[in-house]
């Protein structure tokens, strides 16, 4: 009986495309960011300062950027799949994206360059990803993720 399958939860798909859409949005702004630059961020409601601040990161935070974001949508897919490597992929997205805080918050003066409306922005994010980490920890426990 051991290996009887496991039914599939409902909230399983739910979640799942939650998450690809959600994630879907920061693959699309590192895009943009990448092939329109100051023209995109700036069709985006950026202002001359925060633009310059993007424009001034270092190459290291601009990978640290991309592992953050392309990690998480295929952590996303992965959780569709009913995968476990959905876990560890969400927990490497999270700790770019901390990387990505310490960067912004500690090393430079991009709290006060990028304002409140981010700073809210980076905890609906931070605390999805570690909704998502959580989610697939538990769908792994009970063994819906193989």
């Amino acid at each position: 009986m051991a290996d009887a399958p496991v039914k599939e939860p409902w909230h399983i798909w739910l979640i799942g495309i939650f998450a690809v859409l959600f994630n879907a949005i920061g693959v699309f702004d590192f895009v943009m960011t990448m092939v329109q630059g100051a023209e995109y961020q700036a069709s985006a409601g950026m202002t001359p300062d925060q633009i310059a601040h993007y424009q001034m990161m270092p190459g290291w935070m601009t990978v640290v950027w991309a592992v953050g974001v392309f990690t998480a949508f295929l952590a996303s897919i992965l959780l569709l799949l009913r995968r476990k490597l959905a876990l560890p992929v969400f927990v490497l997205s999270l700790a770019a994206f901390l990387v990505s805080l310490l960067y912004t918050y500690v090393l430079t003066n991009g709290g006060a360059i990028m304002g409140q409306q981010m700073a809210i922005t980076s905890a609906v994010i931070a605390g999805l990803l570690v909704f998502f980490s959580w989610y697939s920890r538990f769908m792994t426990v009970r063994c819906v993720l193989r």
